[in-house]
């Protein structure tokens, strides 16, 4: 069984009180958690039930009455109701977004049952939780956040292992050089070109692999504009398109409402939708000083880069490719997001100065300490004098370039 990296903090999570939460884009294997979380509590002879709300009876019977959840439970339902017993149930549910009010569904469960109810539940898009989780629910859930497979999860999916140790022990003894380093190289090149999503991992043909990625984009993709209430679709599209081109660089949305023809608000909401629906991220600028580190605009990468791929329809080797340098950036960020995404208080950033000096990636770890990261496809083309404001205005920032041979530091 392949466990995701996820799943030792939700497994974890499970012993406390508060109800865990578990999003992500459509297909990247919540469900899949759901189920090894829901195997782990039957074989520690919990008591657990697992509920999928895209069955419409059971989910017009939850939407009518909250209680009806007991009808599938082993326990007497009674004795739950009634609290004769301090047996735990734990309820696992899938697609919880369905509800017409899970705030109300989950506030009544906790505030009525909290020390004999568990509520674990996916919901496939934080659009939904932002919108339908209002604050009624404060101080009784947990929102983990499940990605995309991370290259350390590819490896493992693709049954190798062995190469996931060797990173980590480069790491410890930079100056060893590893008998699967061609290895390693020719699986990132397939990461970078196929991305992370597990159904296209585990597909060995790649005429399948593309397939399944588009099939991700004309689907998937659209039913997320369909159910976040998108009116113009084909300018949505653009921008996704627009947006597919030019990640690590600047978001200008005034820019991008000229282009499209769309006022400042819409392109707003629009970036908004695809933050929420999980298939971009925006990054904001790491400053001191205002006056000479300008600029409020964020700076783009999307959560999946096979998925990006397929929107801008090219699959070449990213050897061969413009934009493999944006393509291994855009890797190092997904690496580093995942590095760091149950780390409380730290921040993924960029370093950009009103005369166009910038730096990839500031991960600022305390105060006024961290690392930064300069991504290049190779480091031959890094000039240190280059980032000598950076250096000489963030001295416990230590600055390092990362290449696509060098990405031993991302491992976890």
């Amino acid at each position: 069984m392949k466990f995701r990296f996820l799943y030792k903090y939700l497994k974890k999570h499970l012993q406390h009180k508060n109800y865990t939460i578990i999003t992500g884009a459509r297909q990247v294997g919540k469900t899949s958690l759901l189920k090894q979380l829901y195997f782990h509590l039957l074989s520690e002879n919990e008591e657990a039930v697992l509920l999928n709300l895209e069955n419409k009876e059971l989910l017009k019977s939850l939407n009518n009455d909250v209680k009806t959840v007991f009808n599938h439970v082993q326990i007497v339902p009674k004795k739950i109701l009634e609290g004769e017993t301090k047996k735990r149930i734990y309820l696992l549910i899938d697609e919880i977004q369905y509800l017409d009010d899970p705030s109300n569904f989950l506030k009544f469960l906790y505030d009525e049952y909290e020390y004999n109810v568990k509520v674990v539940a996916t919901g496939s898009s934080a659009f939904y939780i932002d919108t339908k989780f209002n604050d009624s629910l404060a101080g009784r859930k947990r929102i983990f956040q499940l990605y995309p497979l991370s290259f350390n999860e590819f490896l493992v999916f693709k049954r190798q292992e062995k190469i996931t140790s060797e990173i980590t022990y480069q790491v410890s003894e930079p100056s060893y050089v590893s008998d699967y380093a061609t290895n390693t190289y020719t699986l990132l090149l397939e990461y970078l070109t196929y991305g992370g999503y597990p159904a296209v991992v585990l597909e060995k043909d790649k005429e399948e692999k593309k397939w399944l990625l588009n099939e991700l984009k004309n689907s998937y993709l659209r039913r997320d504009i369909i159910e976040s209430g998108v009116d113009k679709e084909n300018k949505f599209l653009m921008l996704v398109q627009i947006l597919s081109d030019q990640i690590g660089n600047l978001v200008n949305s005034k820019e991008l409402g000229n282009t499209l023809g769309l006022d400042h608000k819409t392109v707003k909401r629009y970036l908004y939708i695809l933050e929420k629906c999980f298939h971009i991220d925006l990054i904001k600028p790491f400053y001191r000083n205002l006056r000479k580190e300008l600029t409020k605009m964020p700076k783009v990468y999307f959560n999946d880069i096979g998925l990006r791929n397929a929107i801008l329809g090219k699959f070449d080797n990213p050897m061969n490719r413009i934009d493999k340098g944006a393509l291994l950036e855009n890797f190092v960020y997904n690496q580093l997001r995942i590095k760091h995404n149950q780390s409380q208080n730290l921040g993924i950033k960029y370093w950009r100065t009103a005369d166009g000096n910038e730096v990839d990636f500031v991960i600022e770890e305390s105060f006024n300490t961290g690392y930064a990261l300069e991504v290049k496809w190779n480091c031959k083309q890094f000039k240190p004098t280059k980032y000598k404001k950076f250096r000489t205005a963030y001295p416990n920032y230590e600055l390092n370039c990362l290449d696509s041979k060098n990405i031993e530091i991302l491992t976890y």
